[in-house]
């Protein structure tokens, strides 16, 4: 029987976030959603505007015998550049901060070690990524889901997501999802 662990990483527009993840051997599910904010059941529209404290984050479901917490944050901090404060490329603002959200005290502290000594492996400038206790967690729109998958054409997934994908596929051969 199969214990799956869950965690959750802001790191910019989570269509990102979960495009890369879905990638991963062992990652059996990937959401969406809105974390570490202080309004109850926010809207999308209501995050744009940066006044709800939430980040944008994908929560992943994972089995820890496939893939390691630890190599799910080094492939975060390969994914997106966890050294601009509140920016990831043209995103900007609050809700597309660099965030782990840890479940565990074992995460909270793999995170905290993987901050100082994995992340400055692929990084000069110092890390601004926060550490934060898990919180409720609010699943995006359905129109959020999956949305690399069915928009691969769209202009943003062509341009921002295929490169981010591609650099982990190529980093993390190894560790992919076999596809048939």
């Amino acid at each position: 029987m199969e214990k799956l662990e869950v965690a959750t990483f802001g790191a910019g527009c989570f269509w990102c976030v979960e495009a890369v993840f879905q990638q991963m051997a062992g990652v059996r599910t990937v959401v969406s959603g809105y974390m570490g904010g202080h309004v109850d059941n926010p809207t999308y529209r209501e995050i744009c505007t940066g006044t709800t404290g939430h980040a944008e984050v994908a929560q992943i479901t994972f089995d820890p015998e496939q893939i390691s917490y630890a190599t799910l944050l080094e492939v975060l901090w390969v994914s997106h550049d966890p050294t601009t404060l509140n920016r990831q490329g043209a995103d900007k603002g609050t809700q597309y901060r660099s965030a782990i959200f840890y479940h565990s005290d074992a995460q909270r502290e793999e995170a905290i070690k993987s901050k100082k000594e994995v992340a400055p492996t692929f990084w000069s400038d110092p890390i601004v990524t926060e550490i934060t206790a898990a919180s409720t967690f609010y699943e995006a729109e359905k129109y959020h889901q999956n949305y690399y998958n069915e928009n691969k054409n769209v202009g943003y997934c062509r341009i921002v997501i295929s490169p981010k994908i591609g650099k982990v596929r190529q980093k993390f051969a190894q560790k992919l999802k076999v596809t048939q």
